[in-house]
């Protein structure tokens, strides 16, 4: 039996540790609090597998070099937090025009601008979803733990690998600090996702080509296909065109291919939603002040419940609506003006009454307020 090994890591650590066990063996960027500190891991670690690490200038050639090191066929990842975030936007949209495999962990702290650099808030939320120009494909996912920011991080990468897609890991500052006691499975029983190579005729090749799953095969350098990638609209060949029809069909393919793969791609927790009649719905350390408060309210009669989005965006649509249709109030904790409550109100029925909780003085929401807040809306609902 492959054993495994118990570890005190802190998130950030986890997600670098995750990110070397889901076959990641390129990092390119720069030191930024508060996520710092998963460049300072991958430094150390990645040369133990014959990885690279490359501290780069900024945050726009961090973006840059990991999307080239996909496009040469190495499993690549950066890390940053606001600030930086907002660098990578253009380059993160060529990388999912484009259909370039790789992660971007977000380690968000109080904004806008420079900000609160060590101070926690969940104000990325809508950037990490909106950020580039331009309708386009983003899969990101919110751990709140330490063993989920491990456990997370692989998956971001296979499901990077499967989908041919940026994914983006979305952490608070207190998950990317915080310390606990995590179980690391043995290497070899992690599953590694592979993306797709060409194996076809090389005369018949198409880099952009319709597939049965809507995901191309890429090339393998070196494996003698012919491929042009580029950021502007393309065709199969991926040869830039704007024919209005060729355009369509591009972009159909390229925002449907995710939603053709929401089994895969959708994941959330639910506590206690059965018969909830009051729904918290929020997430990274937020939803941990969120369940204690759920269990409080339970002990005291009040029938709470958790939805939490660990895969963030695509938002779980059908799932979160199939537990708020049994729920008179919904509530959305968060540690910014309101962002993810946005969500919520457009898939919520006219009749949820829908209340939240907004922190934006660099300190978290504590399960009391939360707790208060269920009292209330239980008392007049």
């Amino acid at each position: 039996m492959l054993a495994s090994v118990r570890q005190n890591l802190q998130g950030n650590q986890a997600c670098a540790l995750g990110a070397i066990a889901a076959g990641c063996r390129f990092y390119a960027g720069y030191p930024i609090t508060p996520s710092s500190e998963i460049a300072e891991k991958m430094a150390v670690e990645l040369p133990k597998v014959g990885g690279t690490f490359i501290q780069m200038e900024d945050e726009i050639a961090s973006m840059a070099a990991i999307i080239g090191a996909s496009m040469g066929g190495v499993k690549a990842m950066t890390a940053t937090s606001g600030p930086g975030f907002s660098l990578k936007q253009e380059n993160l949209g060529y990388g999912a025009m484009a259909e370039v495999p790789c992660v971007v962990i977000d380690v968000m702290r109080g904004g806008p601008s420079t900000g609160m650099p060590t101070r926690p808030a969940q104000g990325d939320i809508m950037q990490s979803r909106w950020g580039t120009h331009g309708d386009h494909p983003i899969i990101v996912l919110a751990p709140s733990s330490v063993k989920e920011a491990y456990d997370q991080t692989i998956r971001a990468f296979n499901l990077s690998e499967r989908l041919r897609t940026p994914v983006v890991v979305l952490l608070d500052e207190v998950i990317g600090h915080l310390v606990e006691t995590i179980e690391i499975p043995h290497i070899d029983t992690i599953e590694r996702a592979e993306r797709k190579w060409a194996t076809e005729a090389r005369e018949t090749y198409l880099p952009y080509g319709e597939t049965d799953d809507g995901i191309p095969a890429m090339a393998r350098p070196g494996d003698g296909y012919r491929s042009h990638t580029t950021g502007l609209t393309h065709g199969p060949s991926g040869f830039p065109t704007q024919k209005p029809a060729e355009v369509n069909d591009m972009m159909q393919r390229l925002l449907g291919k995710i939603d053709r793969h929401r089994d895969i791609v959708d994941d959330v927790e639910t506590v206690g939603c059965d018969d909830a009649e009051v729904l918290v719905v929020t997430v990274g350390i937020t939803a941990r002040a969120a369940r204690r408060a759920v269990r409080q309210a339970r002990d005291a009669g009040i029938k709470a419940g958790l939805f939490r989005p660990v895969t963030l965006w695509p938002f779980p649509e059908n799932q979160f609506r199939a537990v708020e249709a049994r729920v008179h109030s919904v509530l959305v904790p968060e540690m910014n003006a309101g962002q993810l409550c946005l969500e919520v109100e457009r898939l919520s029925a006219r009749r949820t009454k829908i209340a939240r909780i907004n922190r934006i003085d660099g300190e978290a929401i504590e399960p009391a307020h939360i707790l208060s807040t269920i009292e209330e809306l239980g008392r007049h609902g």
